[in-house]
């Protein structure tokens, strides 16, 4: 099996050097970067399986990194750790929006972080969105390996999670998610985000969807569910 390949973005030498010991000795490949700037010269070069990106980096933020690999179809599905003292829900949600993986608040056990690198790579190791057919279903055309939505023919700018949210409800029409099952559907498994960010992108969906914004039906009490017919 390939060495996995990971580049860690952070600032702090001292937790470098503990988040770089623990990969390690798990024989991952680390790749080392303080800032922004460096961390994405790393990784146009080469790509990794996975980035740990701290939000509270100079210059180049790390928020500011997530966006532009985000945007770049080269890079758009490569797995990111958020590690960062920033804890409060709004920077979380701000994470989540931009398309991270997982989020890890410091400070953090060793083997904590390990285990949630090991999930994380383990969820992107899985079927590619290539290989999954594209979704049609009323106004509707859902096509996962582009990441792609349109609505009569029209491309919807969706944001990294609001797709996700849409994916996991059109791909089962009818069927009812509660707030948390839609998180972990999102993220794989469970995830320091409350239901009520789940309300929020459900709202943010709806208005860039229109009309079609109808086939989301709220659940009283429940959650979220795709309606099956028109």
């Amino acid at each position: 099996m390939a060495v996995k390949r990971i580049v860690v973005v952070e600032d702090e030498e001292d937790i470098m050097e503990l988040i770089c010991f623990n990969l390690e000795r798990e024989n991952y490949a680390v790749v080392r970067a303080a800032s922004g700037e460096e961390a994405l010269r790393h990784i146009g070069q080469e790509l990794p399986d996975l980035i740990l990106l701290d939000l509270m980096l100079p210059e180049l933020d790390g928020l500011e990194v997530c966006k532009r690999l985000k945007q770049d179809l080269r890079t758009q599905s490569v797995p990111i750790v958020m590690v960062t003292a920033k804890g409060e829900e709004p920077d979380i949600v701000a994470g989540l929006e931009l398309g991270a993986d997982d989020y890890i608040t410091k400070p953090f056990r060793p083997k904590e972080l390990v285990a949630r690198v090991r999930a994380v790579l383990r969820r992107s190791s899985r079927a590619t969105p290539e290989s999954v057919n594209a979704i049609r279903i009323h106004d509707l055309e859902i096509h996962p390996g582009r990441r792609e939505v349109k609505c009569k023919g029209k491309v919807v700018d969706l944001t990294f999670t609001e797709f996700q949210v849409l994916y996991t409800l059109a791909q089962r029409p009818g069927w009812v998610f509660t707030r948390y099952q839609i998180v972990d559907a999102v993220r794989g498994e469970s995830y320091p985000v409350t239901d009520r960010s789940v309300d929020v992108q459900i709202v943010g969906l709806r208005k860039k969807l229109g009309k079609a914004g109808r086939y989301i039906e709220t659940v009283r009490g429940v959650g979220y569910r795709f309606r099956e017919s028109a």
